[in-house]
C-alpha cells in the first residue's frame, strides 16, 4: 500500500508555525510511512527548514497561487489546513483533494473583542485545538510540546563571544512585536532593564534597532543584537539562556518549545484566545492588567492604542516580575 501524502497548510506567522509543530510530530511518529510537506512564505522558512519531520517544505514569496502548480504535481491524498482563510480555501480549491480545515472560533473571538465576553472561548490552548483537527485519522496528543530544530551553523556561542565565559546564566528581553499594541514599550523595557540582575541580551529585528540602541546608550552592559542575528540564530541565543522576557511573540512560543522560563507581558491581547506558552515552565509568568474594559481591543494588534492611553502596557507592574 502507498504511503499518505499530507500537506499541512500554515502561511504565518513565526509564533503560529511553531504551534503546529506537535502536529508534524504526532502525525509522523504516529501514521505508518506518512510523508508530511509543509508550505508557509518563504520569509518564514527557518522555522521549519531543520524540522526532520517533514519530507518537503514548499515556499512562496507573495501569494500561494505563485507555486500552485508544484503543488498539483505532488498529488497529496490529504490537505490539512491550519490557516483556513481565503488565500488556503483557493489552494485547496485548486488542489481539489480531501481537506481537513481547523476551526479558527472567529465569532467567538469576535465576540470576545467586541463584547468583552471571555466565556465565548475554549478553555483550551490552540494546539489542543490543531490536534483535535487529526481525530479522525487517529492521531492522539503525544504530551511532548513543542518543537523548534536548529542545524549546527545556526549555533551562537553566547558565552564566548558576548559574556567572556565570565558567567553561567543570562536573561534575555524580546524587543518589538508584530503589532505596535502587542509591543512593551520603551518605558517598561527601561523599566525592566533597571530590574534584571544576570547579563542581559536584548534581541529583535532590523526594525527594533532603534529601541535596542535606546536602551544600550542608558545601560552599556547590555548586549544588544537587534537586528544582527538570523531568526535562528535568536533561537540559539534563546536556548542558552535561563530567562525569557517577551510580549506576545513568535520568540515567546520559540522559549516554550525549549522549555524555557518565560515572562510573558500581554498587551491588547489575552491568553485566553488560546496562545499563552503551550507547556509553560513551572516558574512562568504572565504579567498583564486586567479588568481594563478596552481590552482586548484587537485578536491581533494595531499599529496605535485606539483609545490613546495604552494602559494594558503602561500600567503592566514590572516590579511584580520574578527575575
Amino acid at each position: 500500500m502507498q504511503a499518505m501524502k499530507i500537506l499541512i497548510v500554515r502561511f504565518s506567522s513565526i509564533g503560529d508555525i511553531i504551534l503546529t509543530t506537535p502536529v508534524i510530530r504526532c502525525l509522523k511518529m504516529q501514521m505508518q510511512g506518512v510523508e508530511i510537506h509543509f508550505v508557509t512564505k518563504e520569509v518564514f522558512k527557518e522555522t521549519v527548514i531543520n524540522n526532520p519531520y517533514l519530507s518537503k517544505v514548499h515556499l512562496f514569496k507573495s501569494d500561494v497561487s505563485e507555486i500552485y502548480n508544484e503543488l498539483k504535481k505532488e498529488k497529496f491524498d490529504l490537505v490539512i489546513d491550519l490557516h483556513k482563510n481565503l488565500r488556503s480555501l483557493r489552494l485547496k480549491w485548486f488542489l481539489k483533494t480531501k481537506s481537513i480545515s481547523f476551526d479558527k472560533l472567529n465569532f467567538q473571538k469576535f465576540l470576545t473583542v467586541r463584547f468583552k465576553i471571555k466565556k465565548a472561548l475554549p478553555q483550551k490552548h490552540i494546539v489542543e485545538r490543531y490536534l483535535e483537527t487529526l481525530t479522525l485519522l487517529g492521531i492522539k496528543d503525544d504530551g511532548k510540546g513543542l518543537d523548534y530544530f536548529l542545524s549546527i551553523n545556526d549555533f551562537v556561542d553566547v558565552k564566548t563571544l558576548y559574556l567572556k565565559n565570565a558567567v553561567t546564566n543570562f536573561a534575555v528581553l524580546v524587543a518589538g512585536g508584530s503589532y505596535f499594541t502587542k509591543q512593551i514599550p520603551l518605558n517598561k523595557l527601561i523599566e525592566i532593564c533597571e530590574r534584571v540582575q544576570t547579563p542581559l541580551i536584548i534581541l529583535g529585528g532590523n526594525t527594533d534597532k532603534f529601541i535596542g540602541d535606546e536602551l544600550k546608550k542608558q545601560f552599556p552592559a547590555i548586549i544588544n543584537l537587534c537586528g544582527a542575528l538570523t531568526l535562528n540564530q535568536s533561537a540559539s541565543v534563546i536556548k542558552q539562556a535561563s530567562l525569557i522576557i517577551t510580549s506576545d511573540t513568535g520568540l515567546m512560543h520559540m522559549a516554550a518549545a525549549f522549555n524555557k522560563k518565560i515572562i510573558s507581558v500581554w498587551g491588547n491581547t489575552i491568553p485566553e484566545f488560546g496562545m499563552s506558552p503551550y507547556k509553560p515552565h513551572p516558574d512562568n509568568q504572565m504579567m498583564e492588567v486586567e479588568n481594563l474594559p478596552c481590552r482586548p481591543c484587537s485578536k491581533l494588534g494595531y499599529n496605535k492604542c485606539p483609545r490613546g492611553h495604552f494602559k494594558c502596557m503602561n500600567e503592566i507592574d514590572v516590579s511584580a516580575m520574578k527575575l
